[in-house]
């Protein structure tokens, strides 16, 4: 398990970490090397909140190429121009996309990314899922133990979206309460999300 420390301006929305682990470090790995992928260019798509934005940033920031965000929601012939002007420059392009399949109407789009690198951001495995938690935790300013996740993990959804809204709903039960995160809470946030109990859901 490990983290990358994201270049972002302080003061800026998001976390400043991204935590690197079983769903996203094959990723990781091949942003680091984007001379190596077939035409240049890799096609990343994953669940919601799974930190595919974060990834892109991470990879444009670093000047290892040009990187187009939410390309599902632009139009096809504007992604099918940028791919043809990062293949003149010879630019890395990584294209982000939704979750899977991604499906593109335009043929000449869609025979192309065909032919790109495919990688996705898959659900973490329990080592991964206490790791954001409290990185999720940490960036709130919530006080939450590391023995947090060992109650937690077991009992939550894994879904990157749906570790999040956790974390949420325990700072608010932390809030309301006025009293630290501890296991009353932690059970509370639970029965709120998933109901009283408290199942494993994947």
């Amino acid at each position: 398990m490990s983290q990358i420390a994201l270049p972002f301006a302080p003061g800026s929305k998001g976390p400043a970490r991204l935590v690197v682990g079983n769903a996203n470090a094959k990723v990781v790995e091949a942003l680091q090397a984007p001379e190596s992928w077939p035409f240049r260019t890799m096609v990343l798509t994953g669940p919601p909140r799974s930190g595919k934005s974060l990834l892109a940033r991470w990879f444009a920031a670093g000047g290892r190429g040009e990187a187009i965000d939410d390309a599902q929601a632009l139009p096809e012939d504007e992604v099918f121009h940028r791919w043809n002007r990062a293949q003149e420059h010879g630019t890395p392009l990584l294209i982000v996309g939704g979750e899977p399949p991604w499906e593109i109407a335009l043929p000449d789009l869609r025979s192309r990314l065909g032919g790109s690198l495919q990688l996705e951001v898959g659900l973490p495995d329990d080592d991964m899922a206490g790791e954001l938690l409290l990185s999720m935790a940490a960036e709130r300013g919530l006080p939450l133990r590391a023995d947090a996740a060992d109650y937690l993990v077991p009992r939550a959804s894994r879904a990157q979206a749906d570790l999040e809204r956790l974390v949420e709903v325990i700072d608010r039960l932390s809030l309301e309460r006025k009293a630290p995160p501890n296991m009353g809470i932690w059970r509370a946030a639970l029965e709120a999300l998933h109901g009283p109990e408290e199942p494993r859901l994947l």
